[in-house]
């Protein structure tokens, strides 16, 4: 049977397909162009849907569950949407044992969200990362793509601030 769909989600579609074939010609049409792709996919538009994933699949002649796999498989992609900004913070004993637990606490109370949320106003979302490869100064995070380490719950709305003056990340 013939579905008709909304206007909207039409558009939606056509805007996501002009969007890929836009990041296809930056990056080309080739397999190991996937994971670049991705990521600016992501970045531009804060989530990769699953329609996402197809068109990306048929433009790269991959098998769909391939570039599935690859978003399920790297914790920096994912097929939640994320917010304009995303803070992780590191969960590695050096990090724990230096006191990420209490950052994490100040971290959900400032923003009024647990980890793995994203604030109702779509500006934050809170994530673990298993390594940030900032061992020797933790607590360590990431606040989009800037690291800081030696976080303390003090630092948490000086963080926030900043990451709300800084406007969407590039």
């Amino acid at each position: 049977m013939l579905q008709i769909l909304p206007a909207t989600v039409a558009e939606e579609g056509a805007e996501l397909v002009a969007a890929i074939d836009a990041l296809v010609a930056r990056h080309g049409a080739k397999r190991g162009a996937l994971l670049p792709i991705l990521q600016d996919l992501l970045a531009e538009r804060g989530e990769i849907s699953h329609l996402a994933m197809q068109v990306v699949a048929d433009r790269l002649g991959a098998a769909p569950s391939e570039v599935q796999g690859v978003v399920t498989f790297y914790s920096f992609l994912g097929v939640d949407r994320r917010g304009r900004h995303v803070i992780r913070l590191c969960r590695t004993l050096s990090c724990v044992m230096a006191g990420a637990r209490d950052v994490a606490a100040a971290l959900e109370v400032e923003l009024g969200i647990p980890f793995g949320g994203t604030t109702p106003d779509g500006a934050f979302t809170l994530e673990w990362a298993n390594c940030i490869g900032m061992c020797s100064t933790p607590p360590a995070l990431l606040a989009d793509a800037k690291a800081l380490g030696g976080v303390t719950p003090a630092h948490v709305r000086e963080v926030i601030r900043a990451l709300r003056a800084a406007g969407v990340p590039a």
